[in-house]
């Protein structure tokens, strides 16, 4: 395969399970030193650390809560300490509490926001100064389709989501010049354990609007990021990439 990231230092948050872990996996395939930052990993990541060590990848992971920005911090100064720099940051950590507004609580609201885009803040504050000193860096954001069309039942998503694309635009302004790309990709509906939760009457209510008929692998948003997190994408930075099967064209 194609050494596509070959040698660079990146960071996978929500990296223990679904888009994470496919970020993660393929980002080591195209050559990269992954650490996986997630608050928990399931029982089967151990096993999945052995394959990647026993098949030559390097993989590391760390136990981190992305809402806790001093926990954050010490996370990403151990990280430096001993890789001595931060080439990629995937803020791809995300949870959904959908309920309609009128039945939404408080702590619903609070905690997608906290988790979907405050992580993003204290995740990107932590990477950022460090990129900004040996002037490169590539920032991919996981957004998503309600973020740009909203979602009847997911106002505290849909916004997370909305803001994390404000979010994106604006840290690509600031850092262009030192020579950082910061971009985000919007996945439409994406088969993964975040999704399996729902009906069929809701699954079918999703496919009926993509013109593709089918759901997305986790392994095509992988391809995206990888793509943006490469020195292909040298001259993109500040956009939104949907993978969404023509969902929202």
């Amino acid at each position: 395969m194609d050494k596509l990231l070959e040698n660079k230092i990146a960071l996978v948050t929500g990296g223990g399970r679904g888009i994470g872990r496919a970020l993660v996996k393929l980002f080591i395939d195209y050559g990269a030193k992954v650490i996986a930052l997630d608050k928990v990993f399931p029982e089967d990541f151990n096993s999945f650390v052995e394959e990647i060590k026993k098949s030559g990848g390097s993989i590391d992971y760390k136990v981190l809560d992305v809402t806790n920005f001093e926990m954050t911090q010490k996370t990403f100064e151990e990280i430096i300490s001993h890789y001595k720099r931060i080439d990629i940051l995937v803020n791809n950590a995300g949870i959904t509490r959908d309920k309609l507004l009128l039945r939404m609580m408080e702590d619903d609201w609070d905690s997608v926001i906290n988790v979907n885009l405050k992580g993003a803040f204290n995740t990107t504050k932590a990477a950022v100064k460090y990129m900004a000193s040996q002037k490169y860096g590539k920032i991919i954001n996981i957004s998503s389709v309600v973020g740009l069309m909203g979602n009847a039942g997911q106002s505290n998503y849909s916004a997370s989501k909305a803001g994390l694309i404000g979010f994106t635009k604006s840290v690509a302004k600031e850092f262009a010049s030192r020579n950082i790309n910061v971009n985000a990709v919007a996945p439409g509906y994406v088969e993964t354990e975040m999704t399996q939760h729902l009906t069929e009457e809701q699954k079918n209510a999703f496919l009926n609007i993509i013109p593709m008929k089918r759901g997305c692998k986790p392994e095509e948003i992988a391809e995206v990021v990888a793509f943006l997190a490469s020195d292909k994408s040298a001259y993109i930075t500040g956009q939104v990439i949907t993978v969404d099967g023509g969902m929202v064209m």
